[in-house]
């Protein structure tokens, strides 16, 4: 995985804010889902990439800005001759300083969270393509992501069944988030992915903590316990890619899943190992 500080930022492209809903219902970690609209009639991105957002001012380690990554949300958007628009999903975020204590805000998510419809910001990109859809129609797609992580899979699922059709393989989406309120894309309010229930070969699980307002982890691990036969049916074909978007944590509820599921953890990272090499294991941590 490149490091961020690897990224190309010299390439900035001005955008506007055209929209910017929160996602998230009140009392609930915000999310929102923001619309910008790219200053380059010429600029083209992908399903599976994602652009970067500059913040300018004085950051850590004495740059002159601060760079985050988001993955792309939505299909990109045929406007013929017009601006690109260009979906992603942000959450409001902070966290503890190790040594001081001190809570501080995430400088990026605080900053796009709080733009207003007309605000203009400095983005980069795209960049990568790591979730590739395979050319053929019948491999199996294990799609497992953590809060925000639902947003390249979004994007994914509908590139699938929208532009593709005729999709063979299985689809088995893993969403992991504190409560059902917090499930971006499959709750009351917005339920875009409840759009596909109806494939043949797309299926949809949702991981919840048990307890929603304590700090037990999301029960993402018991979720795939829970259809182990399945999922190691499908890690024993040699079409299926296994597609991993979410916090850091994420790592290790996976890493509890399958050395339960596949017995030992010499196993699990024996069989982790080959499907990284076979480039059918990929993943995006922040």
């Amino acid at each position: 995985m490149a490091r961020l500080a690897d990224y190309d930022v010299e390439h900035q492209y001005k955008a506007w804010v055209k929209k910017s809903d929160r996602l998230s219902p009140e009392g609930t970690e915000e999310v929102r889902e923001l619309v910008l609209e790219i200053d380059r009639p010429d600029f083209e991105f992908k399903v599976g990439q994602s652009i970067g957002v500059l913040v300018k001012g004085q950051q850590e380690f004495g740059n002159s800005f601060h760079h985050r990554l988001y993955s792309v949300a939505d299909l990109p958007k045929k406007n013929g001759k017009k601006n690109p628009q260009v979906k992603i999903l942000v959450k409001r975020c902070s966290y503890i300083d190790d040594y001081s204590g001190e809570i501080y805000n995430g400088i990026a998510s605080n900053f796009l969270c709080d733009r207003k419809e007309g605000d203009e910001i400095t983005i980069t990109g795209p960049f990568g393509l790591p979730f590739t859809i395979p050319e053929d129609k019948s491999s199996d797609l294990l799609l497992i992501g953590l809060g925000t992580g639902i947003a390249p899979f979004r994007a994914l699922v509908k590139h699938i069944y929208t532009d593709l059709k005729d999709w063979k393989g299985k689809v088995r989406l893993f969403y992991g988030a504190r409560s059902g309120l917090e499930l971006i894309y499959m709750n009351d309010k917005n339920n875009d992915l409840t759009n596909y229930y109806d494939e043949d070969t797309f299926k949809a699980f949702q991981a919840l903590s048990p307890r929603p307002h304590w700090s037990d982890p999301i029960a993402l691990d018991y979720a795939l316990e829970q259809r182990s036969e399945e999922i190691l049916n499908m890690l024993e074909k040699s079409n299926t890619h296994v597609f991993v978007a979410g916090h850091e944590k994420i790592r290790d509820l996976l890493d509890k899943a399958f050395i339960n599921m596949l017995g030992s953890k010499e196993k699990w990272e024996n069989r982790k190992a080959e499907l990284m090499a076979g480039k059918r294991w990929v993943e995006i941590i922040y």
